[in-house]
């Protein structure tokens, strides 16, 4: 009876070791699923330091682009080395500029908050969302706004002063070395003196009336106020360091002398981007919609810039610069809301050569 039972006990022992074997295979094959369509735990990855310290800009699915659009080149071709640190570094400053250099910054404190994509979308790279495809080909430059020739730092720094309203960088400072160095090798691509479609801002044909800041006011609750907020001051990232939605108004806005204070800078580049999920291809707002909320946002409150600088010969004035003095008889209203195409005309016809 004894050896009967041992040979039982024997049984038992297979069996469960088997049944243990079957545990082990269904869980490895759990894992393996969970990691296929899920990818690793962030608990098994290597600590992140350096650049990769900062928070990582948003993904967002890319819209495929026209043949003859501008595609901005993979950040996966950075080259190895130094060179490749530096670019790196640049597109962080670009996406995570609070981070580095905001009210918190762990560089310094140069900004308000603000990252350099809120307005140059996806690191710079998005077709018609203020993209930097032709600074490299067309700097310098001359700007009619400061009357000089403009370098890419003096570009940068208007940027800050005005955009992110805060200070100027170094231009010898590392972190102005690599915005420089990523701008530039965004527009490896694109010759000397070209500019690709898909670059800077959607140009809108003008209105033949003013835009209506209170029709404006209805698209923002409509579209925009869930994001940005009814009050215009954005949404913060829960780290409270930089904006997932960025404020359009208030005191950690962008000021009086950014370019978006321009109404048909703000209308082209919310007719291409704006509400989130537009493109270029697939807007979500007509024309009129766009140049309203442009003027219900740039209505509101926001930081004053010195501008006694600009604008050197006034003539110069962009028709929707808002504040005078002016080489024609038009007034601010009509600068700041338009209709703007009798001002463009009367440019035109006396235009100095």
């Amino acid at each position: 009876m004894v050896p009967e039972k041992d040979n039982e006990q024997k049984l038992l022992d297979v069996v469960f070791k088997l049944i243990n074997v079957i545990i082990c295979l269904m869980l490895l094959a759990a894992a393996l699923v969970y990691v296929n369509f899920c990818g690793v735990p962030e608990i098994f990855l290597p600590s992140k330091v350096a650049v990769a310290d900062a928070p990582a800009p948003a993904k967002k699915e890319k819209v495929p682009a026209a043949p003859d659009v501008w595609i901005a080149p993979d950040t996966l071709s950075f080259p190895a080395g130094a060179e490749g640190e530096l670019l790196r570094y640049g597109r962080a400053l670009i996406a995570n500029t609070a981070y580095y250099l905001g009210p918190e910054g762990k560089v310094q404190h140069s900004s308000n908050g603000m990252n350099c994509q809120n307005c140059h979308l996806d690191a710079g790279t998005k077709p018609f969302g203020n993209n930097y495809s032709a600074v490299a080909s067309t700097y310098p430059k001359f700007r009619e706004r400061s009357g000089k020739t403009e370098s890419i730092y003096k570009r940068v720094n208007d940027c800050f002063e005005r955009s992110l309203n805060g200070k100027a960088l170094d231009t010898m400072s590392r972190e102005m070395q690599a915005i420089k160095a990523y701008i530039v090798w965004l527009g490896k691509g694109v010759k000397k003196g070209e500019k690709p479609k898909g670059a800077g801002i959607t140009d809108l044909a003008f209105m033949d009336h003013p835009a209506d800041p209170e029709k404006g006011k209805m698209v923002y609750v409509e579209k925009c106020q869930s994001c940005h907020a009814a009050g215009g001051d954005g949404k913060m990232n829960t780290d409270l360091v930089s904006y997932q939605y960025p404020p359009l108004w208030g005191s950690h806005s962008y000021n009086t002398g950014a370019g978006l204070f321009r109404l048909s800078r703000f209308a082209g580049y919310v007719m291409s981007n704006m509400p989130f999920g537009a493109s270029y291809d697939t807007p979500q707002l007509s024309a009129e919609e766009a140049w309203n909320v442009a003027a219900y946002v740039n209505s509101q409150q926001r930081p004053a810039k010195d501008l006694s600088m600009d604008w050197p010969k006034i003539e110069g004035k962009s028709v929707d610069h808002p504040f005078g003095p002016y080489a024609d008889s038009f007034d601010e209203q009509q600068h700041k809301y338009g209709p703007f195409a009798p001002i463009a005309e009367f440019k035109k016809k006396h235009k100095t050569k």
